[in-house]
């Protein structure tokens, strides 16, 4: 586990660095990041070559993460997780959501950054404060960050192993940030990033010239086993959907159907030796923020995924179902308006009645329009909110809704969990509060009190929900394909 005092202290760096550093080697490293956090995995994974799942104790019970973990990491040499924000920080007095108890949920050895701007003998103090603060947290090794220079690496390194009886396993001096530049409180998003793998080799020679990379996997081999897991799998232990398990487990559709639990109205029943449904996903520079395991739970729930383009495509393939994820539409707005024929075909679909589940850059994509800077962008215009931006997040941390309305996805009364991070806000809206689909417990949503667009089979929210804490959702998302696929789905009628 990569831990810091603070966010902004580099674990996101060393992070990428150490992975690559191994990757370099021939290792199989299984990259994770705690925090629902998007940008920070799409990082991680570019580093091993392989998908990054998000562990977070607020989204997902314990029970899935341990799962999650234990199955991804089957046949890797190692893996790395890192923190989000201080090792303590989380959203309650006990700390329940932080990298602290994660890292004992999972045994892991904790390798602590810190920022050792115009500090010396204080950063022995942290270090032995967050020591002392939970015994329970086994805090393995040190890495000092920002160092000034040879004096000030001495005399930092004697006072913390000193003071702490911990290890210092590395010592990074100042070095410039242009190769990760920094957007909206994290990392540019890869996918924008055209030289990203360069910036990758930068963090893997920095990992490599200044961490004592082999005492730091020594310390990995020597977490302690995991035990009293729980006795059943995820639906899809695998990254792809062209592994083995997961075309199996697309060939038993029929079995995982006959054990779906719907979070909605019930669906009329598919023909037998029907197609699998394809649910197409929105994946380009605008839209990329998808949990691995929601693309996956998907597949395991019995669909065929395939990838389209609001920047590049023309229109849509022939489709039962769409997701659009999170991203930044207002980055590309001007090309996602000069794409009229994609945007009229998705409001020609979604007037049809086909199934389409929205997510934050996605709900902006289906209203109206973008302002930015004065100019105004056409999106797509199922609904008639036209949202403009702010310079400051409008909705940012855990969310908590409670469905009070009928939709294709969630059975009222239900209450999700999820995640908000939006700069966007919204400048009009010809509609009334009381008609979106959910009440905000937590969370600001669409307004502060209520989230949750909903037109005939298509529903749009700020909010992001994670698969391992959500698993109804992919099932009712295939379930609504599977039901438009053969012949009309019952609309829920409109507000």
């Amino acid at each position: 586990m990569i831990a810091a005092l603070s966010g902004g202290s580099g674990k996101t760096i060393v992070s990428v660095g150490m992975i690559a550093s191994w990757r370099k080697r021939g290792m199989v490293v299984a990259p994770f990041k705690k925090g629902p956090d998007f940008i920070d995995a799409g990082w991680l994974a570019l580093a091993a070559a392989r998908p990054c799942y998000n562990l977070d104790t607020f989204l997902m019970p314990a029970d899935q993460i341990l799962l999650s973990f234990t199955t991804r990491t089957l046949a890797t040499d190692i893996a790395v997780i890192e923190g989000n924000r201080g090792l303590y920080d989380g959203i309650d007095l006990e700390g329940t959501t932080s990298t602290s108890e994660l890292a004992k949920l999972l045994k892991a050895p904790v390798v602590l950054i810190v920022d050792c701007t115009k500090s010396t003998r204080t950063v022995a103090a942290m270090v032995l404060g967050c020591v002392q603060f939970d015994r329970e947290v086994n805090i393995c090794a040190v890495i000092l960050n920002r160092v000034a220079g040879a004096r000030h690496e001495s005399i930092l390194r004697k006072t913390v192993e000193h003071y702490c009886a911990i290890p210092v396993l590395g010592a990074i001096p100042k070095v410039k940030s242009e190769a990760f530049p920094e957007r909206h409180m994290g990392l540019v998003p890869t996918p924008e990033h055209a030289w990203a793998d360069l910036s990758i080799e930068k963090a893997a020679e920095m990992a490599r010239q200044y961490l004592d990379l082999d005492r730091l996997l020594a310390i990995a081999r020597e977490a302690p086993p995991l035990t009293d897991l729980p006795p059943t799998p995820p639906a899809s232990p695998e990254p792809s959907r062209h592994s083995p398990e997961a075309k199996s487990m697309a060939d038993g559709r029929e079995r995982w159907r006959a054990g779906l639990t719907l979070a909605s109205q019930s669906y009329p029943p598919s023909p037998k030796n029907a197609p699998p449904p394809r649910i197409g996903v929105t994946r380009d520079a605008a839209f990329q923020f998808y949990y691995p395991e929601n693309l996956e739970a998907l597949e395991a729930a019995g669909a065929e995924i395939v990838a389209v383009s609001a920047l590049a495509d023309s229109g849509l393939p022939s489709l039962d179902g769409l997701y659009i994820g999170g991203g930044f539409p207002e980055t590309h707005a001007q090309v996602l308006s000069k794409n009229k024929m994609f945007r009229q075909d998705v409001l020609r679909l979604a007037e049809k009645g086909l199934p389409i589940y929205a997510e934050c850059g996605g709900l902006m994509y289906l209203g109206e329009s973008l302002v930015l800077d004065g100019k105004t962008y056409p999106m797509v215009g199922l609904f008639p909110v036209v949202f403009g931006f702010s310079k400051q997040p409008q909705g940012h941390g855990y969310t908590i809704f409670e469905v009070e309305r009928p939709n294709p996805y969630f059975k009222p009364g239900m209450q999700v969990r999820g995640h908000e991070f939006h700069y966007s806000n919204v400048l009009s809206c010809r509609g009334k509060s009381g008609d979106l689909a959910f009440r905000m417990i937590r969370g600001t949503g669409f307004d502060g009190r209520r989230d949750g667009l909903c037109y005939k089979n298509t529903l749009a929210t700020y909010s992001h929900i994670h698969a391992l804490g959500t698993p109804s959702w992919a099932e009712a998302m295939v379930e609504a394909a599977v039901s438009y696929q053969p012949n009309p789905y019952p609309q829920v009628p409109p507000p």
